[in-house]
């Protein structure tokens, strides 16, 4: 079965990004640009992973979906990574995200932490062709 990954954020070439590199890693990515105020497409689309953005639009959405999620026992199991350029915001909150089991990808990535983030967030635990590459180099 195809792991289905949610991914938001407000930039199309960002998002674009994730498609490319996770659908060649096996998954299904459901990107999303607009920011929303409630949960309703995260439960429509089921993901098992959602990808999001601290801020969107120069506000905090990321944080407040996170926040909404981790409230809402019916999908608060859902893994969660921040992958974010607000480097400052998310240091100040590293040790609570953390704590929650939500990973950390700072932008400008790495391609392969990405991948490993996401392999790990969802348990796999095989080598993908690009992390045995990354790790032969």
């Amino acid at each position: 079965m195809i792991q289905r990954i949610l991914a938001m954020n407000d930039n199309q070439e960002i998002l674009n990004l994730y498609v490319e590199l996770l659908n060649e890693e096996g998954y299904e990515v459901i990107s999303q640009m607009a920011a929303f105020q409630d949960l309703d497409l995260i439960r429509e689309i089921k993901p098992d992973l959602l990808i999001l953005d601290y801020m969107i639009n120069g506000e905090l959405v990321g944080w407040r979906i996170l926040q909404m999620l981790k409230m809402s026992s019916d999908i608060a199991s859902i893994p969660v990574i921040i992958c974010t350029a607000a480097t400052r915001q998310v240091k100040e909150m590293e040790s609570h995200l953390l704590a929650k089991g939500v990973r950390i990808v700072l932008k400008p990535f790495d391609i392969y932490e990405l991948i490993e983030a996401v392999h790990t967030a969802l348990g796999k635990t095989e080598k993908s062709v690009s992390e045995y590459i990354y790790t032969s180099q």
